[in-house]
């Protein structure tokens, strides 16, 4: 009895969780709203094919199925990097669309691989993925995104045991378990994925007009060339590693500490790129390679230095100074805080070497 009403009871929820997201964030929410929907339209077809047995329905389900891992894979491929090709992505479910009009003819599992397979293979695409830093995501938010993607990617390779299950079930075992694993597997496999795709949507900021990345670009570029690093990155790709990471942290450490450029929360690793007219990676790994620390990790060093001057030299109250310094959280502020003083922010401004 639990399967029948599950799968209308979970899309009300879904549609509730959209409009939410819609309302709320009004600039971010374009993505996981319309994979709300998807995912809603899914379960709704899903609960129609198992309580009512249309023909429409089976046709229509193993579709909106094959739809869910790519459309995941594009909300966490969209973070890191600002285009992405949706093209060829989309060959799986038209795979299992032109299977399903030619059903009868095929092998009865046909369709149940075909959908095994993306799942498997947009998983492993997400966990593989989550090895390297979202360009487009908020510095800060860089951990708990890649957290999210290992999470969704993983969740796709479960619900490729659960379609292989269901298979087994239908071909062997006449459905006799399909409902229930149809239950379990909705109640863990579409609320983990869906919350994987919130947070990655509003951990990416709204990107820049161009007009005004011009603008900064230029005006980065102005004050590098007082550092004496006039030599383009075109040129300098026949330097020596070494030469050319020392070149780059030397625009990095220039741009962070005459224009402080931590001071902005929304800033990615992707605006930095652009600011510095340099790629995305050749900037991640300098930083890796100089610090033995994730850029996250190096930018929130500076937040935080620029933090400690503010406790010691100003009456500013933690809030304004928390905001002030770039991050948009109290709770993260005195996180990174606690990892690098060893202190928490009021506990420094009233130790003795501050007050004196």
């Amino acid at each position: 009895m639990l399967a029948i009403p599950l799968p209308f009871v979970a899309a009300l929820l879904l549609l509730m969780t959209g409009i939410v997201l819609r309302y709320r964030y009004r600039h971010t929410s374009q993505k996981p709203f319309w994979f709300v929907i998807l995912c809603a339209l899914m379960v709704t077809v899903v609960g129609l094919r198992w309580t009512f047995d249309i023909a429409f329905f089976r046709f229509l389900q193993p579709i909106l199925s094959a739809s869910v891992p790519v459309a995941a894979w594009l909300c966490f491929s969209g973070a890191h990097r600002s285009q992405s090709s949706t093209h060829l992505h989309w060959l799986g479910p038209i795979s299992v669309l032109v299977g399903s009009h030619f059903y009868t003819h095929l092998w009865a599992g046909t369709l149940d691989v075909l959908l095994i397979l993306l799942y498997l293979g947009y998983g492993g695409l997400l966990l593989k993925s989550s090895c390297s830093i979202p360009e487009q995501v908020r510095l800060t938010d860089v951990s708990k995104v890649l957290v999210a993607e290992r999470v969704a990617g993983a969740m796709l390779l479960f619900s490729a045991l659960v379609d292989g299950m269901l298979s087994y079930d239908i071909l062997l075992l006449n459905a006799q378990h399909t409902s229930l694993i149809l239950s379990i597997s909705y109640l863990v496999f579409i609320p983990a994925v869906l919350s994987a795709v919130i947070v990655v949507s509003i951990s990416t900021p709204v990107q820049e007009k161009p007009k005004r990345l011009q603008a900064l670009s230029s005006m980065s570029q102005r004050s590098l060339e007082e550092v004496g690093t006039s030599t383009t990155l075109a040129s300098s790709l026949d330097d020596d590693q070494t030469e050319e990471t020392e070149q780059i942290m030397a625009k990095f450490d220039a741009l962070m500490s005459d224009h402080q450029l931590f001071k902005d929360p929304d800033l990615s690793l992707n605006r930095l790129a652009r600011k510095l007219g340099i790629p995305a990676r050749k900037i991640s790994s300098a930083v890796n390679q100089t610090h033995q620390q994730n850029i996250s990790k190096v930018i929130n060093a500076y937040r935080i230095e620029h933090a400690k001057t503010l406790l010691k030299q100003t009456d500013e109250v933690i809030t304004e100074i928390f905001l002030s310094s770039g991050f948009q959280t109290k709770s993260n502020f005195n996180r990174e805080f606690l990892r690098i003083t060893g202190q928490t922010p009021s506990e420094f401004r009233s130790s003795p070497q501050v007050l004196d």
